[in-house]
């Protein structure tokens, strides 16, 4: 047959606007990033504003290298490559706008409310209700362009890379659906319809399975795409890409309680979790050894290619983030680890390497084809390199060291049987000299991408007055590539040559589904008992839901981002209770919408913390935690002295809880009225042990009302009456 050939252009204005995009909130997310390392080393940086304090940038750093840098660079490198496999403009240029538009938006969005404190506390999903539902929806927009554009492919096999963007738009969506499932409290307050143990599964099954679906298959797709074209190559091997797909697919998204072990989850629901994360440690190399022996025979050229070494950079790094990760998933590895900044230095391995350097080179790759001009300098982008390179290794290295200096000194013994280190501050004193070297090498990394954009820009300036849009000629879909294509003969030649999935690769709809299915299957396997089986999560007859006052100070603490340095969470290890005292129980969090078991510990664990201390104490610890603690690098909360509590608005927050099961009894109807006594009553104990005597109408009474709360229920130990240090 000898069909008539299709004419058609490719968009690649919409890849130039979510270029552009990838470097400006990149630079941005980068810059905050460097400010909340220097704010650790130096406190002052924190400069006692509310909007620029530690708690409340951190999830801004995160957010915008996850969702805004990294994202968009996704969107680039997707919305070139699709339309080049599959031999089609994308399914509506509308669609594409809206999606540009639409991610920035919510960028934007998220850069406003989290340092304003509007946060749900859950790791890599802070954002509030309304921005979650705009986020569904203009993911929903980008999935609807993206199969629409496969289904008027010109292309009947579906390249690897297209496979690898099918899994993360699937799953992202599902991650994020039941994930962020809330009640609303207000406009942007909601509390989690999770409670407790359970709210912590769902979270880190999101939270692992958001770097393996939104930072990792995504960011996979792209080097099965780029890759090749940079090295002029093909990818090493088509089954190796098959196996590394659909192990890392089904495996995945059973890894994410290895995050909670020895916590209140189940234990068979984090050793689970532990296999499946070892297991996937031998597929994950599978795709980097498929990536980096597709450049055998050309190390010349990346010795030359600063392009090429972006790529071989980042390969390598995605290769030893995927071995220590089922490292870390092995229990008696993640007792020392866990909490530490051993985790921190593992993510940016990570973020920095895989994502940072896949990205870098792709944008070097594309910018030449996109602004239809010659790169302005390869020597600067080999400088760009070199600087990233080099910030990657003092940034890890210093970090590493901090983590284990952590973990080692957390659990250390002296001759007499005591903790050799009691006091927390003397493990944060070690961190100091690394917590610089940090900031250095995060100063290079920051350089370099400084660089990069300037390098960009100067390219951009030199493109011509007109693109051009050459027109493309393709045949439409059809049956005679079937008919002319070649089958192997027997069933067993046809395993070998894998065209079983050549088959799958002509049935985008099946394939998707499969997809789905694998994801689905696995998570309910997990979720199931957890949610279904009440004897997993025993109750304590003496746990009572928190005051109306004391649920006003949970969400203050939750807003200045205390979660982020704090846990609450005392594993039962011997080095930890004789710290905090005794081991948490699923029965302890029934009702805490949403859980704040942390995953750092920059300030003590706080689970004991009620009656440790007088009400002054905690009034001042907040004010100047320096005036309790010279050598703390925690930030101070002087506003929480001066801003009115809004009682009125603790209403709500009650019903929101009572909607969600919380049995609150009088509290239902008379909520700001119990809220004023309790804080009438703080605010005179304040006075009495010589503090200011204005305080029961402040923000402060209800902060001390939640944290003098925390593990009384299980009976610690009344108030002291006097104020001493720490």
């Amino acid at each position: 047959m000898n069909p008539q050939l299709e004419s058609f252009r490719y968009d690649d204005a919409i890849v130039r606007k979510f270029l552009w995009a990838t470097f400006l909130w990149g630079l941005i997310g980068m810059t905050v990033g460097l400010l909340i390392a220097l704010q650790l080393a130096m406190p002052a940086l924190n400069f006692d504003i509310a909007w620029l304090s530690f708690g409340r940038l951190r999830p801004l750093h995160t957010n915008a290298v996850i969702f805004a840098f990294a994202g968009n660079a996704f969107f680039t490198g997707a919305y070139y490559s699709s339309q080049r496999l599959l031999k089609a403009r994308m399914f509506s240029d509308l669609l594409s706008r809206v999606h540009f538009w639409g991610w920035q938006l919510i960028i934007v969005l998220a850069a406003v409310t989290l340092p304003l404190g509007f946060t749900q506390a859950k790791e890599y999903a802070e954002l509030e209700w309304p921005i979650d539902i705009l986020i569904a929806v203009v993911w929903v927009i980008f999935a609807v362009n993206f199969f629409g554009t496969i289904a008027k492919r010109r292309e009947r096999h579906l390249y690897v890379a297209l496979w690898f963007y099918i899994a993360s738009i699937v799953t992202v969506a599902i991650l994020h659906i039941f994930n962020n499932l809330s009640v609303p409290a207000g406009p942007l307050k909601s509390y989690s319809i999770y409670a407790g143990v359970q709210d912590a599964f769902m979270q880190w099954w999101y939270g692992h399975n958001a770097v393996a679906f939104f930072l990792t298959t995504p960011f996979l797709g792209l080097m099965y795409y780029f890759l090749p074209k940079a090295a002029d190559k093909p990818i090493f091997s088509y089954r190796l890409s098959i196996l590394h797909f659909w192990t890392i697919v089904f495996l995945y998204i059973w890894a994410g309680p290895h995050h909670l072990h020895y916590t209140a989850l189940p234990e068979w629901a984090s050793t689970l979790g532990m296999v499946f994360s070892v297991m996937l440690w031998m597929p994950s190399w599978g795709g980097m050894i498929n990536g980096l022996l597709t450049l055998r025979g050309a190390w010349k050229k990346v010795v030359e290619d600063p392009i090429l070494k972006f790529f071989v950079v980042a390969i390598t790094a995605y290769g030893m983030s995927t071995f220590e990760g089922p490292m870390l998933s092995v229990r008696s590895v993640n007792a020392l680890a866990h909490y530490t900044d051993w985790i921190i230095a593992h993510v940016h391995t990570g973020a920095l390497g895989w994502n940072g350097f896949l990205a870098f080179g792709m944008i070097y790759w594309l910018a030449p084809r996109l602004f239809q001009t010659r790169l302005h300098s390869m020597k600067m982008a080999e400088l760009h390199f070199w600087l990233a390179t080099f910030g990657i290794i003092l940034y890890v290295t210093a970090i590493y060291s901090a983590g284990l200096t952590q973990g080692l000194m957390w659990r250390a013994y002296d001759v007499t049987g005591r903790l050799e280190y009691p006091a927390f501050i003397e493990t944060v004193m070690r961190l100091m000299p690394m917590y610089w070297v940090r900031v250095a090498g995060g100063a290079l990394y920051l350089t370099g991408m400084v660089l990069f954009g300037y390098n960009l820009l100067k390219t951009w300036q030199t493109r011509p007055a007109t693109y051009e849009e050459p027109v493309i000629q393709a045949a439409p879909l059809g049956d005679y590539e079937e008919l002319a294509a070649p089958r192997p003969a027997g069933a067993l030649a046809r395993f070998a040559q894998a065209a079983w999935h050549r088959t799958w690769e002509r049935l985008p709809v099946t394939f998707t589904v499969m997809v789905a299915v694998a994801v689905i299957v696995a998570s309910l396997f997990e979720i199931i008992p957890t949610f279904l089986i009440k004897s997993n999560v025993p109750t304590i007859a003496s746990v009572k839901p928190y005051t109306p006052l004391e649920l006003a100070g949970r969400d203050i603490y939750i807003r200045e981002g205390c979660f982020n340095c704090h846990s609450q969470m005392i594993r039962p290890l011997r080095y930890e209770t004789d710290r905090y005292g005794e081991y948490s129980k699923p029965g302890e969090f029934v009702y805490d919408h949403p859980f704040l078991w942390g995953s750092r510990r920059i300030g003590p664990d706080l689970a004991r913390e009620g009656g440790k201390y007088p009400d002054l104490w905690h009034v001042r610890h907040m004010e100047a935690p320096r005036d309790i603690e010279a050598k703390s690098i925690m930030p101070a909360y002087p506003w929480m002295l001066t801003n009115a509590l809004d009682f009125d608005g603790i209403q709500s927050r009650v019903d929101a809880m009572v909607m969600l099961g919380v049995p609150y009894g009088p509290a239902v109807n008379d909520a700001p009225a119990m809220a004023r006594q309790q804080a009438r009553a703080i605010a005179q104990s304040i006075a009495a042990q010589g503090g200011p005597a204005d305080l029961s109408d402040k923000e402060i009474v209800a902060m001390v009302a939640y944290l003098q709360r925390l593990g009384r229920d299980l009976g610690a130990q009344p108030a002291a009456t006097t104020v001493g240090g720490q």
